[in-house]
């Protein structure tokens, strides 16, 4: 395929939901090792009232194998609401819209698991207050610097925020009243093997390239499609952190 007719392609292509499937074969990263999926289906089974925070649409908690008695979603894109509660009715759960940066609407002490797989930002107050005592927050994130590589070529280079580092999420979850039992990270290969597959990625992880349109950045996606073409996919790497963290049962 041309340059054109494959970031005509990228362009094109329905970006709701968390749904990846449609970059096999053209794009990927490598997954962490502690299989977050598994992890959490795990906890989600031994669960009395679970929430998960900013589901996408809800592909990854449709594939736990046991839901809990309360089961309880947030979304804030409305696209992705209307696939969660599709994807989520097998499971009996609920799906609330209610936009990221907005407190949880929730009752106090709601839930012994929150959960969240690559939330845009965490209101670790709010997670602490719908916590309750003992109860769990169970979340992969993408950690400071992710796919910087890819963010560099397209706009120059980029200070790199600690906004999304461990360490800050520690220190916040910390500053709620959160006690923090574990923290992985790790680094991660990713890839892309054709223009089309790069601009669809940046449709769909907007904080990538944050001003992204094809028209805006035809220049540097006419450079990124002759790199491929010279010397194969282009490579960028990923960090992703695993935390979990406590809210200390009552004395």
């Amino acid at each position: 395929m041309s340059f054109d007719e494959l970031v005509s392609e990228g362009a094109s292509v329905p970006v709701g939901g968390w749904d990846f499937s449609w970059f096999e074969g053209r794009a990927g990263e490598e997954r962490p090792p502690w299989g977050y999926a598994r992890l959490m289906g795990e906890r989600m089974a031994t669960a009395a009232a679970a929430l998960d925070v900013q589901t996408g649409g809800g592909e990854v908690l449709a594939a736990i194998p046991c839901a809990p008695p309360i089961l309880a979603t947030t979304e804030s894109w409305p696209p992705n609401v209307e696939i969660a509660r599709r994807n989520l009715r097998p499971l009996g759960a609920s799906v609330v819209q209610v936009a990221d940066e907005d407190d949880l609407p929730f009752p106090g002490e709601s839930f012994d698991l929150v959960v969240s797989r690559h939330p845009t930002l965490v209101r670790w107050n709010e997670i602490a207050r719908v916590l309750r005592p003992g109860g769990h927050y169970f979340s992969q994130q993408v950690g400071a610097g992710s796919n910087r590589e890819l963010t560099d070529f397209m706009m120059g280079s980029q200070p790199v925020s600690q906004r999304r580092a461990a360490t800050t999420a520690v220190a916040e979850a910390e500053a709620a009243g959160l006690v923090v039992a574990d923290l992985r990270e790790c680094t991660l290969r990713a890839f892309y093997n054709d223009v089309g597959a790069v601009v669809h990625f940046l449709r769909k992880v907007l904080w990538t390239v944050p001003d992204f349109t094809v028209e805006r950045y035809r220049a540097r996606l006419l450079a990124i499609h002759e790199r491929i073409q010279a010397e194969g996919p282009f490579v960028s790497h990923v960090e992703r952190f695993l935390i979990d963290a406590e809210k200390p049962p009552r004395t």
